[in-house]
């Protein structure tokens, strides 16, 4: 299956084990897991000390594509619970994927993110909400 965002080629693309991330011309943080089957807690927390001398540790909207998103443990979902309202402003996911939508539909209906999060099948649609509602 592919994923929605694609990496454009005029950007400046940041690597690691997991995933890739670049700005969109928005000011959007961009980012689009890798298709493997779990992450070490090693790596997420690597991933996250990126991301905030990446942002120089403001808030940020975010536009995550989760169509191959990895399974995850409890210890890095409490992680991540406690770490992403220190970097994100508000959430977009999306995902090609039914399942990885029906999921992320289901853990929004039990956990309140502290910031706005919301799932979309397509780019535009999540790039106009986060554009509309919380960049500025």
């Amino acid at each position: 299956m592919e994923h929605i965002l694609n990496i454009p080629n005029n950007v400046d693309v940041k690597e690691n084990s997991t995933s890739y991330y670049w700005f969109d011309e928005d000011g959007i943080l961009c980012a689009l897991n890798k298709n493997i089957k779990a992450v070490p807690y090693d790596e997420v927390v690597k991933l996250v000390e990126d991301l905030k001398h990446l942002t120089e540790n403001k808030k940020i909207c975010m536009l995550m594509d989760v169509t191959h998103s990895p399974s995850s443990t409890k210890e890095i979902r409490e992680y991540t619970a406690r770490e992403f309202p220190k970097l994100v402003k508000a959430l977009a996911l999306v995902s090609a994927s039914p399942v990885s939508r029906l999921l992320a539909y289901l853990f929004f209906a039990v956990v309140r993110t502290p910031f706005p999060s919301k799932m979309f099948s397509n780019e535009a649609e999540a790039k106009a909400w986060l554009k509309q509602h919380y960049l500025n």
